[in-house]
């Protein structure tokens, strides 16, 4: 296992099975966002971009609950969350653009799969960073929840976005706009969960399926990840002329020639 150095204790990374494992480490306040927390991810996603011994990533939160999005209590304190701040408020849009692109926008266009290990709530913001990766895991007191309005709120890191493309325009006016709570079963059912497990074993669970992932021909599932990012952005058409460069390429690969030597002689691939 090798550890990474985050810079602080607000975020923890270490690397496993091939599998970059990334966790959100403020369990006292369900796993709240902080700046530190979020430009320590914005660092540490693209290192594990870059990683040649990472080929997915899982991310979860420490505690019961996996984020609660911002920190209300803090926005409290504070008189609001753009309280006790002398920065322009020009400046802050333009800060949090960029922060937003960086972590749920990263992890959204990643081009590794990742898996988000859900062991309980994910509340706003929170709500972003788990419909932005590619497969999701639970347990029967997972919930959602979009939470904005309910605390005076319009909602930030794509959470609107990625909940609308995901359950739909009309399920995401409903969460939106009334904040209900979203249970386990009802997110499996809507897409939001891809596996509902016993809540001991959603960490291992989320492992092992990202670690099957990484034993995987990498080529080929960065393939695979750009076809479906670009079925969300570009018309039938487009998008089939676009796989078609990078399936070629794919039939080129030392990988490819071994799996399909695997599949005549009955065994499983070893990739590279």
């Amino acid at each position: 296992m090798r550890e990474i150095e985050t810079g602080t204790g607000d975020l923890l990374a270490h690397v496993e099975r091939g599998v970059g494992v990334v966790t959100l480490n403020r369990p006292e306040r369900r796993n709240a966002l902080t700046q530190e927390m979020l430009s320590a991810l914005a660092t540490v996603l693209p290192e594990l971009a870059a990683a040649e011994d990472v080929r997915a990533v899982v991310l979860t939160g420490a505690g019961p609950a996996f984020c609660a999005g911002g920190d209300v209590k803090a926005f409290a304190a504070r008189g609001g969350e753009g309280g006790g701040t002398t920065v322009p408020h020009e400046e802050r849009i333009r800060r949090q653009q960029a922060m937003q692109r960086a972590t749920v926008g990263c992890l959204y266009d990643f081009p590794k799969p990742t898996v988000a290990a859900l062991t309980g709530a994910a509340a706003g913001a929170g709500l972003g960073f788990a419909l932005a990766c590619d497969l999701r895991i639970g347990h029967a007191k997972t919930v959602f929840a979009t939470a904005f309005g309910k605390v005076g709120l319009s909602g930030d890191y794509g959470a609107t976005w990625l909940l609308s493309r995901l359950v739909g325009p009309a399920r995401a006016r409903r969460a939106m706009f009334l904040g209900e709570r979203i249970d386990a079963a009802t997110a499996e059912r809507w897409g939001m969960l891809d596996w509902v497990v016993e809540a001991d074993e959603v960490a291992g669970f989320a492992l092992t399926t990202a670690a099957e992932l990484a034993a995987g021909s990498p080529e080929s599932l960065a393939a695979i990840k750009q076809n479906l990012l670009d079925a969300q952005r570009f018309d039938l058409v487009d998008a089939m002329d676009r796989e078609v460069p990078r399936h070629l390429a794919c039939g080129l690969t030392d990988n490819h020639k071994e799996a399909v030597q695997a599949f005549v002689e009955k065994r499983p691939p070893v990739f590279s």
